[in-house]
Parts: structure tokens; sequence; C-alpha cells
């Protein structure tokens, strides 16, 4: 019988969930083990996106249209999301991978471009030994009480509030 997988949160308002995501995705394909990394709400060419082309069994998939500082979410939005929430579904249902990452998945459910419960019922229909990472700030209670590990991301200080912006390779 393949080892349980595990359900691990990382939130809060502080930098660094997805680059953590990224990190336990590097440490999987250095161990042989295949990932589906899946963002939402993110449509920007972020540097990462270049890592399935240079890191054998890893595949980086975006489901979104933009990030909602500006704006309202729209139809077109949740449409997306949905889309990207089936498309993990099946990755966590497929048996092709060890790791499956839902990047910015509660920060959708903030948006409330799908509902709690439809994640719950994606994490309890996956295979039993995947692993599985959900990022996002504003992790709701339902999916802190449904992980096996939660880490909370703090900010103390950090540079964009004196007008530093993404920079490649650090923040994009």
């Amino acid at each position: 019988m393949a080892e349980r997988g595990y359900i691990h949160v990382y939130t809060g308002n502080g930098k660094g969930k997805t680059t953590a995501a990224l990190g336990i995705s590097l440490r999987c394909v250095c161990a042989g083990k295949r990932v589906f990394f899946g963002q939402f709400i993110k449509d920007w060419e972020y540097s990462e996106l270049r890592a399935g082309e240079i890191l054998p069994n890893f595949e980086i998939v975006q489901f979104g249209r933009g990030c909602f500082i500006d704006r309202d979410p729209e139809e077109e939005d949740c449409r997306a999301a949905r889309e990207g929430l089936a498309r993990c579904d099946r990755a966590l249902q497929s048996g092709e991978y060890d790791l499956v990452v839902l990047d910015e998945v509660n920060v959708a459910l903030f948006y409330g471009l799908f509902g709690v419960e439809d994640v719950i019922e994606v994490l309890e229909r996956r295979d039993p030994g995947v692993e599985v990472v959900l990022t996002g700030r504003y992790a709701p209670q339902e999916i802190i009480d449904t992980a096996d590990l939660v880490t909370e991301m703090r900010e103390v200080k950090h540079y964009f509030n004196e007008g530093i912006r993404s920079r490649e390779g650090i923040e994009c």
C-alpha cells in the first residue's frame, strides 16, 4: 500500500507561501516524484512557469485571469477557477502525481470563485497516497480543520511597504 499523503496549508499575510510550495515541489522532483502545480487567480508570466521546461516530472498550469486588487471578480473568473479546480481534482485522483499544489486556492475561496465545500470534496476524493499543498492568505477554518499541517506566514517587515515592487526571480 502506498504511503499516506498529507494535506498542507500555507497561509497568512506574509511572503513565502508560493515559494514554500515551490520548494516542496523541487524536493519531490529531486526525489524522483511527480508534481502538478495549479495556480489559481494568477495569469502573469511568473518565472516559475519555466520550471516545467527544466524540471522532469513537474507540470505547472495557471487557472486565473489576474489579481483582484483593482476590480471585482467576474463570472469569467469564476469559470476559470472552477475549471482549474476540476483539473486539480483529476490530478489528485489520477495516480499520475505524488504531490498536487493548489496555489492561491484560499484566495479563490475568499473571493467566492467556488465554495469551501467544493475544495473539501476534491480533497476527500483524492488518491490517499497523494500529498497536497493549498496556499494563499485567508485560509478558511474549514480548510485549516481538514489539513494535517498548517503554517501561517506572518509579515513582520516587507520592503514592498517602502515602494519596492516585485522583482523577477525573487517575487515573480
